[in-house]
């Protein structure tokens, strides 16, 4: 597939405000000395093969890497560079250096855009004096190509979706992607609704994730350190804009687990995702995910429902099973049932406040 053109200006709009290029680099060149020392003897000292492009790091290789060059040392540089390249408090847990047990396992986990050098005071002097790479750096550190969600990942919830809508017969169907990521989930159902007879008008889809750069890149599906994976994502995408969906679907930064969440948005949806979260790896705590689905729970009108799979984080990062999420489901007021990949959990009907809602999505179309 060939390379898609860089993002047009107006795709650009807004990353500004998350993203500050110029950064003072005065206060980086203690750090560059030192890691350049740091390196100078890790070559001088370690018996080859030193840390390389596709190497595959070894006990030995890793040990010899944390003698002279310890990953702590170099993780407080680069946390240092985040903060100073983003107009917002990132949150570090996605990035190459955060988990690492040494700098030869946070290198061979970089693109390869970056491995152009083993040397990181070369790496870190790069970021500093060139701002398309920083830009290409800061995004494959927040949203690194494991957490891309791809299309179609749950193809049976689909069609769970699609015959809950036959069921149901909706005039008018309001969507919430809770957790949303870089928006594959949030376009797919638009397009599920598309496909299912439902005019643009007809139509509220919205994508929440706490990252900002993934609101960003959902919004001007544009991915500027993966230009292969942009192209696909518009050709997956184009038919809803062509369609009319552009104003009818929307993304912004929200934390679930924020306690004034429930009295923060009091817009009621039909259908709720919450796919590759809850019960994994970044939220488990019983009390945090009682809260999370509590809110959920509240943000439907009756008779909607709230869906959760995890194939992301299906075997042993799965913390919380099926049957221990279907029993927070039912605390807090929903009918668990099967649905798909995962389960569905189904608020109680009353007509007149579901009518109630739909007015609502009626005026604000």
């Amino acid at each position: 597939m060939q390379e898609s053109p860089p993002c047009r200006d107006s795709e650009n709009e807004g990353l500004d405000r998350l993203i500050s290029t110029a950064i003072d680099t005065t206060p980086f060149q203690g750090a560059v000395r030192h890691l350049q020392s740091r390196f100078a003897s890790y070559v001088a000292t370690c018996p080859a093969p030193l840390t390389a492009a596709d190497l595959i790091v070894t006990p030995e290789i890793r040990v010899q890497s944390e003698l002279y060059l310890p990953v702590a040392e170099i993780r407080a540089v680069f946390t240092r560079l985040y903060q100073s390249a983003l107009r917002y408090s990132p949150i570090l847990s996605s990035t190459p250096f955060y988990n690492a047990l040494s700098w030869a396992d946070a290198f061979n986990s970089l693109p390869t855009r970056f491995q152009f050098s083993a040397n990181p005071a070369r790496l870190l002097e790069a970021l500093l004096t060139d701002g398309t790479l920083l830009t290409e750096f800061l995004f494959a550190s927040f949203l690194p190509r494991r957490f891309y969600g791809g299309f179609a990942r749950y193809p049976l919830q689909q069609e769970f979706i699609r015959n809950w809508l036959q069921q149901k017969n909706l005039h008018t169907v309001r969507c919430l992607d809770a957790a949303c990521g870089t928006g594959e989930g949030t376009y797919g159902v638009a397009r599920l609704l598309m496909d299912s007879g439902y005019r643009a008008e007809s139509v509220l889809t919205e994508g929440w994730t706490l990252e900002p750069l993934e609101v960003w890149a959902a919004r001007a599906r544009c991915f500027p350190h993966d230009r292969t994976y942009e192209q696909r994502f518009r050709d997956e995408t184009d038919l809803l804009f062509t369609g009319g969906y552009l104003t009818r679907i929307s993304f912004r930064t929200v934390d679930l687990t924020d306690p004034l969440m429930q009295t923060a948005d009091s817009d009621q949806r039909d259908l709720i995702l919450c796919n590759g979260l809850l019960g994994g790896p970044i939220l488990h705590d019983t009390g945090k995910l009682q809260q999370v689905i509590s809110t959920l729970a509240e943000l439907l009108v009756p008779g909607g429902i709230l869906l959760a799979a995890d194939n992301f984080h299906a075997g042993w990062k799965q913390h919380c099973p099926h049957e221990n999420l279907c029993s927070l489901l039912e605390q807090c007021g929903l009918n668990c049932c099967e649905a798909g990949e995962g389960i569905s959990g189904s608020r109680s009907y009353d007509p007149a406040a579901r009518q109630s809602a739909h007015f609502k999505v009626l005026c604000a179309a």
